[in-house]
């Protein structure tokens, strides 16, 4: 059920109040099956407001155990950031970039945050890991494919990790009433 933009905007602001539990380490580690609500719940919130991911329609669990254990047979990594009171902050993964075999060395990269734990520096400590452990699994270049609306803070981060932009599409997706394109950015390993 999408949202109009008064009653997004009020849930986002409600979340993003909603106090963490930071009374302590956060933790970064591999995902595991017990994760994938959570991971879930993060994910579905953006896809009913915002347009930092073209999907329109909420996932299913089983849609995230399917990809979870996809991603597990390829041994490329899947984790999250974990607060000391065991609250799943945010996810990251690492998928395949196209399905041809000549692509095997190249992902996609994916980091979502809660939106209470922005601005807490998880994406980069996700962003760390994640790429530690794509060298570590044998990927040679990461992609990153980014909404050019509402995801300045994104592109940022990964041109910090030292990700080229190397393309644009313009109004290749339609979302909550808008054309939105994508900022292609790319890391060699």
């Amino acid at each position: 059920m999408a949202l109009d933009s008064e009653s997004r905007w009020r849930l986002v602001r409600k979340l993003k109040a909603q106090p963490l539990e930071l009374d302590g380490e956060n933790i970064i580690r591999e995902a595991t099956a017990d994760d994938l609500r959570e991971i879930n719940e993060i994910y579905n919130y953006y896809i009913l407001n915002s347009v930092i991911t073209f999907d329109v329609e909420e996932l299913k669990l089983e849609e995230w155990q399917s990809k979870f254990d996809y991603l597990r047979g390829l041994k490329l990594p899947f984790i999250v950031a974990q607060s000391p009171a065991g609250q799943v902050l945010g996810f990251a993964y690492l998928a395949p970039w196209r399905q041809k075999a000549a692509y095997r060395r190249t992902a996609e990269n994916t980091i979502y945050l809660k939106p209470s734990a922005k601005g807490k520096h998880l994406g980069t400590a996700l962003m760390t890991d994640l790429l530690a452990r794509g060298k570590k699994a044998g990927l040679r270049e990461v992609v990153a494919v980014i909404s050019d609306r509402g995801a300045e803070a994104s592109i940022a981060m990964h041109k910090k990790f030292g990700f080229i932009e190397n393309g644009r599409l313009a109004k290749v997706g339609f979302k909550l009433g808008k054309w939105v394109g994508v900022v292609m950015l790319q890391k060699s390993l």
